[in-house]
C-alpha cells in the first residue's frame, strides 16, 4: 500500500486555472497537501478560480512567492513554463512544472541546471509511469523476462483536434512552442517506452503534417470547440507525426502520434518485442497488459497473482476496482512530496527527464524540416 502521510501539511500554490490545474489540485489534496492559493492569467480569473476552490487568490507572482508555500505547481501555457519555473526555483521553492518544461532546449537545460544547483525537488508530470501495470512490466524487464529487445513500436492517438472548429492556444507557436502533437503527447510515449524498456533513443527521422490549416483564433479550453463566428487564423503546429527511431544499442523503434484520429480519446499504446517475450500496454485499458511468449500469449491484470513490489506500492485498491489517470497523477504528486520530505521514491520524473523530452522534440522538428536522420543529443547553436 502507498504511504499517504509524506505529503501531509505540504503547502502548495498553483499557477494556472485550466483543466490540468484542476487535476493538480485534486492530486495535491489526495497527497495530504493543502492548496494555499492560485494565480490565474489575470486578477479577475484568479478571483474566480479561488472562489470556486475556496483558496486565496494571489494578485501576482511576487505575492505568491512571498506567501507561506513549500511547492509551486506551474500549469500555464507552454511558453511561460521556463520563466515561471526559474522564478519559483530562484525563490527557494520546490517545483512541479507541466511539460514541456520549456519551448527550447537551451531554456530547458537552464531550468534543469538551476534546480540541480539549488538542491530543490523539481518534477515533471510524466504520470503514465504511475500505472501499476506499467511498473509491473518494467520490473519484469529488469528481471530479464523479455530478453534483448528486437523492436519497440506503438502510437499515441487523440481526436480532440479533429473538428475544424477546435481551437486552442497550442496551435500558435508563440504560446505553445514549435511543436504541439509531439510535444504534448509524443513526449509521453517516448518517456514511457524509455522508462519501461530501459532503452534510450539515439537518432530519429520524422514526418509531420498539419491536417487543418486554419483554426479559430483565441484560446478555447482544451477538448472543446469554438463558436462558429470565431475568426480563423493559420495553424503553426503539427496535428500528426510519424517517427522512426533507433536506440543507442541499435534497437529499431517507431511511433505514430495524432490529435486528429476519430474515436481515439487518449490511446497511448506500445508493444515491446524481445527475444524471449513481448509486452503490450494500452493506456485506455490500463488495468491489464498483454504478454507474448514463444508458446502463445496471456493477459495479466493488476492486483492478481504474484506482483512486483513497485506494482504493489502503487496499487491502493484491490484488483477489479479500477485505478486510472487521476490516480496516476495523485501518486506522482505524492512521490514528489515524499522527495521533498527527504525520501527517494523510484521512478520519479524530474526536470532532467523534461530536458530529455525537449531534446527529442527538437530532433523531431529538425528532422521533419530537413528530411534527415537527426541525433537527439546534439550541441545546438
Amino acid at each position: 500500500m502507498r504511504p499517504h502521510g509524506s505529503g501531509t501539511g505540504m503547502r502548495a500554490a498553483i499557477v494556472g486555472g485550466g483543466m490540468v490545474a484542476a487535476v493538480h489540485r485534486r492530486a495535491i489534496r489526495a497527497a495530504g497537501g493543502v492548496v494555499a492559493g492560485v494565480l490565474g492569467s489575470r486578477p479577475e480569473r484568479s478571483a474566480e478560480i479561488a472562489a470556486a476552490w475556496g483558496v486565496t487568490a494571489f494578485p501576482d507572482l511576487d505575492a505568491l512567492l512571498a506567501a507561506d508555500v513549500d511547492v509551486v505547481h506551474v500549469c500555464t501555457p507552454n511558453s511561460t513554463h521556463s520563466a515561471y519555473g526559474l522564478a519559483v526555483l530562484g525563490a527557494g521553492r520546490h517545483l512541479v512544472c507541466e511539460k514541456p518544461i520549456a519551448t527550447s532546449v537551451p531554456e530547458a537545460a537552464e531550468l534543469a541546471s538551476v534546480a540541480s544547483t539549488a538542491g530543490l525537488v523539481a518534477t515533471v508530470p510524466f504520470v503514465y509511469r504511475y500505472h501499476p501495470i506499467v511498473r509491473e512490466l518494467r520490473a519484469r524487464r529488469l528481471a530479464g523476462e523479455f530478453g534483448n529487445w528486437h523492436l519497440l513500436h506503438g502510437s499515441y492517438l487523440q481526436d480532440w483536434m479533429l473538428s475544424p472548429t477546435a481551437g486552442n492556444w497550442r496551435v500558435r507557436a508563440g504560446a505553445g512552442g514549435r511543436s504541439r502533437a509531439f510535444a504534448d503527447i509524443g513526449s509521453h510515449w517516448c518517456d514511457l517506452v524509455e522508462f519501461v524498456s530501459g532503452e534510450r533513443f539515439d537518432v530519429l527521422t520524422a514526418l509531420t503534417s498539419i491536417a487543418v490549416p486554419e483554426r479559430p483564433e483565441g484560446s478555447a479550453a482544451s477538448f472543446t470547440t469554438a463558436a462558429d463566428a470565431t475568426p480563423l487564423a493559420p495553424v503553426e503546429t503539427e496535428d500528426t507525426a510519424v517517427v522512426t527511431l533507433r536506440t543507442a544499442t541499435g534497437v529499431p523503434a517507431s511511433v505514430v502520434v495524432s490529435q486528429v484520429s476519430a474515436g481515439r480519446r487518449n490511446r497511448l499504446w506500445f508493444e515491446l518485442d524481445g527475444a524471449a517475450g513481448s509486452a503490450v500496454f494500452d493506456q485506455e485499458n490500463p488495468e491489464s497488459a498483454w504478454l507474448g511468449t514463444p508458446d502463445g500469449a496471456t493477459v495479466i491484470a493488476r492486483g492478481t497473482g504474484t506482483v512486483s513490489a513497485d506494482q504493489q506500492r502503487l496499487s491502493y485498491l484491490p484488483g477489479g476496482h479500477a485505478q486510472g489517470y487521476q490516480d496516476c497523477f495523485n501518486a506522482f504528486v505524492a512521490d514528489t512530496y515524499a522527495a521533498i520530505a527527504g525520501d527517494k521514491p523510484p521512478g520519479l520524473p524530474t526536470l532532467e527527464d523534461g530536458l530529455r523530452s525537449a531534446r527529442i522534440v527538437d530532433a523531431v522538428l529538425d528532422s521533419a524540416a530537413s528530411g534527415a536522420w537527426t541525433p537527439i543529443e546534439r550541441t545546438l547553436p
